[in-house]
């Protein structure tokens, strides 16, 4: 890898680490969600990087894919099992990580344990050439050694610049695939671990996006909009509470966007059962002997 690409890497997962430390400080029962997530991200750019995807906060038995409205009045209540999922970029070069926290409680200690240990395990695997259907098999021998089950359709994924899956999948359960890894690849592993059904679905909207397509539209506020989107967030995911700051109108713009196929938007990732989910995510650049954590 290039010196210089590898020191921005660096950069961004060092970042990337501390805002998510710094968040998991601040959640506690009673708190805004809202003002969490806000404070979590003005320090990442207080700290010199941008923002590769909004903060994700997943309550319970939601695994993935939501972040709060700009008038969310949510807030977290004793008990609540919450996974908080931070992106960092720098130039474009993405640090990515999840940390499980629960609130006032020590009812989920085994679950949030069977994911963390499952990530360290994965992580001692992880050189040039692996075999990529063993890994999944040791993250889902270590979760199922818990009592509990990996999620089936969620993986780990390749970093690329502006890319936050750019091509290599690193699952959660043994399935067969003839994926390896090579030196100089920086990959995202993250088990999820649950009591429910081990699989997730899509669910209402999670108020993040990802711009698409460049479309001839006849609103010029939703063209303006547009091209915000296209020009700041060169295809990282955003979300509407950023969109707020130049329409009121956000939700009903987007939607409108949504519609014409200039951008997506992401669904809510909720296990199928309703089980409580926990996760634990690292970003790493394999080596020519191993994988150096980065977050």
């Amino acid at each position: 890898m290039d010196p210089e690409i590898e020191e921005k890497y660096k950069k961004s997962g060092k970042i990337t680490a501390q805002a998510r430390d710094y968040g998991a400080s601040l959640i506690k029962e009673g708190a805004s969600v809202l003002e969490v997530v806000s404070k979590i991200e003005d320090f990442i750019l207080k700290k010199g990087g941008r923002i590769a995807f909004p903060v994700n906060i997943a309550i319970d038995d939601v695994a993935a894919h939501f972040t709060p409205t700009h008038n969310d009045k949510l807030v977290f209540e004793q008990g609540n099992l919450v996974k908080l999922d931070v992106g960092v970029h720098v130039d474009g070069y993405i640090g990515d990580s999840a940390i499980t926290i629960e609130v006032g409680t020590r009812n989920w200690q085994d679950l949030i344990k069977a994911s963390s240990d499952a990530l360290d395990v994965a992580i001692e695997m992880m050189k040039p050439g692996v075999n990529l259907m063993l890994v999944g098999r040791a993250i889902e021998q270590t979760i199922t050694s818990y009592g509990f089950k990996p999620i089936n359709n969620l993986t780990g994924h390749s970093l690329e610049q502006y890319k936050l899956h750019a091509g290599i999948s690193i699952p959660n359960v043994e399935e067969f695939t003839k994926g390896t890894v090579k030196e100089g690849d920086v990959l995202a592993i993250e088990p999820f671990s649950t009591n429910g059904g081990g699989r997730v679905k899509g669910f209402k909207k999670s108020n993040i996006y990802r711009f698409l397509k460049e479309q001839e539209l006849k609103s010029a506020e939703a063209q303006r909009l547009q091209r915000v989107i296209k020009v700041n967030r060169k295809g990282l995911p955003f979300s509407e509470r950023w969109c707020y700051r130049y329409t009121k109108k956000s939700t009903k713009v987007l939607q409108k966007l949504v519609s014409e196929r200039a951008i997506t938007m992401y669904p809510i990732l909720k296990d199928v059962k309703n089980g409580m989910v926990a996760q634990t995510e690292h970003t790493v650049i394999i080596t020519n002997d191993g994988a150096k954590i980065i977050t």
